[in-house]
């Protein structure tokens, strides 16, 4: 069943703490040295961080080792996080409650898909389709995930992106890539777009996130991907989507009909959909993972419980257990939730370059623009999204995905769109429960 069109939406902050917010002006983020094409900049890095990193969003987020503000009433961060890099961050507020090594320059795997989305998915309907022809396939690393697309079969621009979120499949962002007029193009895309994101520890070689010579990003510039993707509607409803139906082969029937049967794909984000040793994460709402060779296991997840939402980045845990990323990302949420409120941060997301003063007219639903159902993202037939169990504040907790009016707060004199100097994410959506 298609995702209800009617939301309920969650209050913003008060009208007085908006307005005084309002006033102040954006800070400007500290320049960082762009990542280089040498092998000094390879997606094999040493074992250690370096001695000085970015310190865009705070100096302490520059220095090597773990950044807190422990003080009376502040847990104790969770000993058994093994990940060379991390970062727990408030979503709306975009303070950094505690991080290691946040600009680490490490490979990122699949979590860099998060980009990808964020910078394509404006581009194209969601109702578009698009007939594959074998050069859409062409330069898929060798053991790549993939969703299973086929050559000469037609699929919609929703269904592939179904595909990138749902099973992280390379032939899928390939296929988008040749539609936005190949990997070059896409590649300098992301590229100028995370620049606009200040995410200046990231440069984009394969638009999949595939193992490539110069390829970096942080936990720090991952966690901005994720932060500006949850402003689009369609981005907050694929990246929370558990199970959806893909379209298969066609083949002849037993009438010599020609039939195209669907299978069904899951969510391989195993917060959001649960594994043997993994329960579903109460309050996630997506975002994206991801594991190669050389990046090892990559996540980025965000959660909502008691009106906090938090975002949590991890990077390649040393310990080898079965799904440790997911396991040292649940205790870092743990942690933030308890933390949330009582910690002093130790620095904090900056906003893009464009986001200090929007223009009027901005689409107040948040949408990536284009959709043909009216911009519902995966509301399309097959797709379902994540259940819902009750949070710890009693309310419908996991089916909790970021509503975003644009980076608009409130609409002044004038018709002049402003927003907070943190550009922060609006109310959130609740969304049906899974069957």
């Amino acid at each position: 069943m298609p995702a209800p069109k009617q939301t309920t939406r969650r209050s913003l902050l008060a009208t007085s703490a908006v307005l005084s917010s309002l006033a102040l002006a954006a800070p400007a983020a500290v320049a960082a040295p762009k990542p280089s094409d040498s092998p000094s900049a390879s997606a094999s890095p040493s074992a250690t961080p370096p001695a000085s990193m970015s310190s865009v969003g705070g100096a302490r987020l520059g220095r090597p080792g773990t950044q807190v503000n422990l003080a009376s009433g502040v847990p104790v961060l969770p000993k058994d996080v093994s990940a060379r890099s991390w970062i727990v961050a408030d979503a709306e507020t975009g303070d950094v409650l505690a991080a290691h090594n946040a600009h680490w320059r490490l490979a990122p795997a699949s979590t860099l898909k998060m980009l990808f989305a964020d910078t394509l998915l404006p581009k194209f309907p969601s109702d578009t389709k698009h007939k594959v022809v074998p050069a859409d396939l062409a330069g898929i690393g060798a053991g790549s995930s993939m969703v299973g697309i086929k050559e000469e079969e037609t699929y919609s621009v929703h269904d592939l992106w179904l595909g990138v979120f749902l099973r992280s499949g390379n032939d899928a962002v390939h296929v988008l890539s040749a539609m936005n007029g190949g990997v070059e193009n896409t590649v300098e895309a992301m590229n100028e777009h995370a620049e606009e994101l200040q995410a200046l520890d990231t440069h984009v070689v394969s638009p999949d996130g595939y193992d490539a010579e110069g390829q970096v990003s942080s936990a720090y510039d991952l966690t901005l991907f994720a932060r500006s993707g949850m402003q689009k509607k369609d981005f907050r409803e694929y990246a929370s989507t558990v199970r959806a139906k893909f379209p298969g082969q066609t083949k002849k029937g037993k009438k010599g009909k020609k039939v195209r049967e669907s299978f069904e794909i899951q969510n391989t984000n195993r917060l959001l959909a649960g594994d043997s040793d993994v329960p579903v994460y109460e309050g996630i709402a997506g975002v994206k993972n991801g594991n190669t060779t050389n990046a090892g296991a990559t996540f980025t997840g965000v959660a909502e419980r008691g009106g906090k939402v938090l975002l949590v980045t991890v990077m390649n845990p040393e310990k080898p257990e079965h799904n440790e990323v997911y396991k040292e990302t649940a205790r870092l949420f743990d942690w933030g939730f308890k933390a949330a409120g009582k910690v002093q941060p130790v620095g904090e997301l900056v906003p893009p370059k464009g986001a200090a003063q929007a223009k009027p007219g901005a689409n107040p639903s948040g949408e990536a623009g284009g959709s043909g159902d009216g911009g519902s993202g995966t509301a399309g037939t097959g797709a379902k999204p994540v259940a819902s169990a009750p949070a710890a504040d009693g309310s419908s907790g996991i089916g909790i995905a970021l509503g975003i009016t644009g980076g608009v707060l409130v609409l002044l004199a004038g018709g002049a769109f402003l927003v907070n100097r943190r550009w922060p994410l609006p109310d959130l959506v609740r969304r049906r429960t899974r069957p």
